[in-house]
Parts: C-alpha cells; sequence; structure tokens
C-alpha cells in the first residue's frame, strides 16, 4: 500500500502540475528538454500505480485462497522483491524509450 501511496504521490506532485500548465495555456511552456523527461515520468507513475494495484489484487487473492501457506509464501524479502520489480518494470517501460 505504501508503494501504491507514493506513485499515487508522484503523480499528484510531479506529474499534475506540468499537466495543469499544458491544458492552461494549450501548448508547452516549460524549457522542451523537460517534456520528454515530464512524459516518461507520467508513463513511469501511471504504469507503476496500475502495476501496485495488481501486486495488491495478487497478494489479497493468495490470502483469500490459502489462507494457512499465505504466510509461507509472502515473505518480506518476497513482498520487497514484488514492490521492487513492478518499480523497476515501471522505469523501463519509461525511461528506456528516450
Amino acid at each position: 500500500l505504501v508503494s501504491l501511496f507514493m506513485s499515487d504521490l508522484m503523480v499528484g506532485l510531479v506529474v499534475m502540475p506540468p499537466a495543469m500548465l499544458n491544458q492552461l495555456y494549450g501548448r508547452w511552456v516549460l524549457r522542451g528538454d523537460l517534456c520528454s523527461l515530464w512524459a516518461s515520468f507520467d508513463v513511469m507513475c501511471c504504469s507503476a500505480s496500475i502495476l501496485n494495484l495488481c501486486v495488491i489484487s495478487l497478494d489479497r487473492y493468495l490470502l483469500i485462497t490459502s489462507p494457512l501457506r499465505y504466510k509461507l509464501r509472502m515473505t518480506p524479502c518476497r513482498a520487497l522483491g514484488l514492490i521492487l520489480a513492478t518499480w523497476s518494470l515501471a522505469v523501463l517501460a519509461s525511461f528506456l524509450p528516450i
């Protein structure tokens, strides 16, 4: 949940202010090189948010389907690995195309 919170917070603090300026002025008013960086952060934060929701859904599914084996399956190391994989995939999907 903290990872989902961080991705949504980054959308609100990093992605939305330039997007509001873009909507208000009808064009990109910041430096030109910031446009591709902003687009990458937009894709990264939105992808991380969606992937975090998928991981949370998987976690809840495992808890409901096998509650007695859940503690053995979902260790803190595996949870951290899932969070790192989520953010790594989001970063690769957004910054690699640049």
